[in-house]
């Protein structure tokens, strides 16, 4: 078996909101995990709640990483997070740093989403709306975590207001004022490259008409979500994936952040279906190359 993506300590492969190992024969990392593997890499998909705080999820990832740990006898593990994935990777870095080698965001809000933002606003908790919003949510929970047939550990509780709350542009602000490490000094810059001995890493998307809306993405109804979620931005107009603006996904090494990829085809869904010339787990398998000429 080859060993190009044989990194020294595991990678550990955190999803976002609502997010799961393997739905059925469904897995969230699409291909990204064999991928990996097949370069001779550690890799764990793991599971934390799928509505809950950054903070919650960050605990929960945490007990995940001292069993990997415990399980492997490696000292560290590499984090990476997809989405509200990035910011409990951030959270269980900030924490326990001795266990963590590096921390790469993938399509991260890490200064808040406007799709969120908009929500608060439109559907504020306590109205009509925002009741069955919050029921629609739920049931989606409940039924993936029926479906869930990657992860048998225990089951976690829905807190959909705690996971809303962490990804608005406000929630996210007073998260980093608690967590600031690998975040820019100024909108749009890059962070650190390393901060108390964990290295920082990010890249994310934005739709572009002739690429995004091509391809085997004419067959993918949650691009089509993406372009209709799209247009609650205002700051980031044009420069969002759908569901994360640009600029707001920077953290540490910036490796790009304009890929013709939105939301969810960056973690190769759905089945693969994305875009005209995409190509999300070459990113993947560029990373864990890079991460292992780096060391970790």
């Amino acid at each position: 078996m080859s060993q190009s993506l044989a990194t020294r300590y595991p990678l550990v492969l955190v999803p976002g909101m609502l997010g799961f190992v393997r739905l059925g024969l469904f897995p969230y990392w699409y291909g990204i995990v064999p991928a990996l593997r097949a370069g001779g890499a550690q890799v764990f998909a793991v599971q934390v709640a799928p509505l809950d705080s950054s903070e919650v999820r960050g605990e929960q990832l945490l007990a995940q990483v001292e069993r990997i740990r415990r399980e492997t006898g490696a000292d560290k593990v590499n984090l990476i997070g997809h989405s509200q994935g990035s910011l409990t990777a951030r959270y269980a870095a900030a924490k326990c740093p001795q266990w963590i080698a590096s921390v790469t965001s993938v399509a991260g809000p890490n200064h808040g989403s406007e799709l969120a933002d908009y929500f608060h606003t439109h559907y504020p908790r306590g109205s009509l709306k925002g009741r069955m919003v919050s029921a629609l949510f739920h049931l989606v929970a409940a039924v993936m975590s029926l479906l869930e047939t990657g992860y048998r550990g225990p089951r976690f509780k829905a807190d959909l207001h705690a996971s809303h709350q962490s990804l608005t542009s406000a929630g996210v602000a007073v998260f980093n004022r608690e967590y600031p490490q690998g975040l820019p000094p100024t909108w749009g810059g890059q962070g650190a490259a390393e901060v108390n001995g964990v290295r920082y890493y990010s890249w994310s998307g934005t739709l572009q008409p002739g690429k995004t809306d091509r391809g085997r993405n004419l067959l993918d109804g949650t691009n089509r979500s993406c372009r209709l979620f799209a247009r609650s931005f205002v700051r980031e107009k044009g420069q969002c994936d759908g569901m994360v603006g640009r600029y707001s996904s920077h953290l540490g090494t910036v490796i790009g952040d304009d890929y013709a990829l939105d939301h969810f085809d960056i973690v190769n869904q759905s089945l693969g279906l994305v875009g005209k010339g995409a190509e999300p787990i070459r990113l993947f398998v560029e990373h864990a190359q890079r991460l292992k000429a780096a060391g970790v």
